[in-house]
């Protein structure tokens, strides 16, 4: 009787322009947005507030944060065995989805680097994938790039060396400006009260933690295989928490700090700078790095969040991630 193993690719057994599109589709249930906001704490009011999403965009919203993680997730088929993930880039929700849609996503290999091998390590190499995300009407929904690091199943050099500091940017980045949905900032303000002024240059320090708990649900609701987030074994001893548990609660800290904020618009860049484990306490600051007046009287923010990690003998970096954020204007 033959055998195989169900698993994913190793970093050499891909190419550029390999295409992954065979992950299941995820319908945006109010039950699946449920567990996902009891998980990461996502304080978005068209998220969470019904009557106030349909009277300012016509219908039940879906967080920012569920649609993206879900996307994630679905782009993993090419990296259940990855060991760390190190960036994603020009992330762009080209549309904002409704509870009741459903996210498809296609993950195609956009670039491939060699680590430098080192005596004593397995040889590891350096994926970068461009993931496109669309509804259940073909309608394009995400735009983005995450670079991924994998080990290699045998030991022959591969000779990847592309230039990854180059990919996801470009003409080919839609300009937020152009993903401003077309809701009512009138009904908004209406039923929110006017925004608090903000001036570039501020920093929040958001006070208390949050600490990491339901990190293997939230990577089996978003169908996320990358075996870190499950086995401790592949892991190193212990889970690695999924880098849209960190940037999650991020967003839900954010929203504390800034709790006016509508939706997310774009991530510029995102770096996950340290490792996240169950059980840690994530803290962060906030950045106002730029404000603009766009058409519709909505404002766009460009902000910055870093954040650390209590889990050991200091705190120490996970996070920083730069994203534009909608704002009543």
């Amino acid at each position: 009787m033959s055998s195989h193993a169900a698993e994913g690719p190793y970093f050499d057994e891909l190419e550029p322009g390999l295409v992954f599109d065979t992950a299941p589709g995820v319908t945006l249930t109010e039950g699946r947005a449920a567990v996902h906001q009891a998980i990461l704490g996502d304080r978005l009011r068209l998220a969470l507030d019904d009557a106030l999403a349909r009277d300012v965009t016509g219908g039940s919203l879906a967080s920012p944060a569920l649609v993206w993680n879900v996307a994630i997730g679905q782009s993993t088929l090419a990296t259940q065995h990855v060991k760390a993930n190190l960036f994603y880039r020009n992330l762009t929700l080209l549309r904002q989805p409704a509870i009741g849609d459903t996210l498809r996503t296609t993950t195609t290999v956009a670039g491939l680097r060699e680590n430098v091998r080192r005596e004593g390590r397995a040889p590891t190499g350096l994926a970068a994938l461009h993931m496109r995300t669309v509804d259940q009407e073909e309608r394009p929904v995400l735009d983005f790039y995450r670079c991924a690091m994998l080990p290699l199943r045998g030991s022959a050099p591969t000779g990847f060396a592309d230039d990854l500091s180059t990919i996801g940017g470009g003409s080919e980045v839609v300009p937020v400006a152009e993903c401003v949905p077309d809701w009512s900032v009138e009904r908004w303000t209406a039923g929110v009260g006017p925004s608090r002024p903000l001036e570039p240059g501020a920093v929040i320090e958001v006070v208390g933690g949050d600490v990491v708990s339901g990190a293997p649900e939230l990577a089996r609701l978003t169908t996320n295989l990358a075996a870190v987030h499950h086995d401790q074994r592949a892991g190193g001893g212990t889970r690695l928490v999924y880098g849209g548990h960190t940037i999650g609660i991020a967003l839900a800290q954010a929203t504390r700090a800034l709790p006016d904020l509508v939706t997310v618009l774009a991530w510029q860049s995102c770096d996950h700078v340290g490792p996240v484990r169950e059980g840690d306490t994530l803290r962060s600051r906030i950045v106002i790095e730029a404000s603009q007046e766009v058409a519709g009287g909505w404002r766009l923010l460009d902000l910055r969040s870093e954040v650390e990690a209590d889990g050991g003998s200091e705190p120490r970096p996970v996070l920083d991630w730069r994203f534009t954020a909608l704002a009543a204007g």
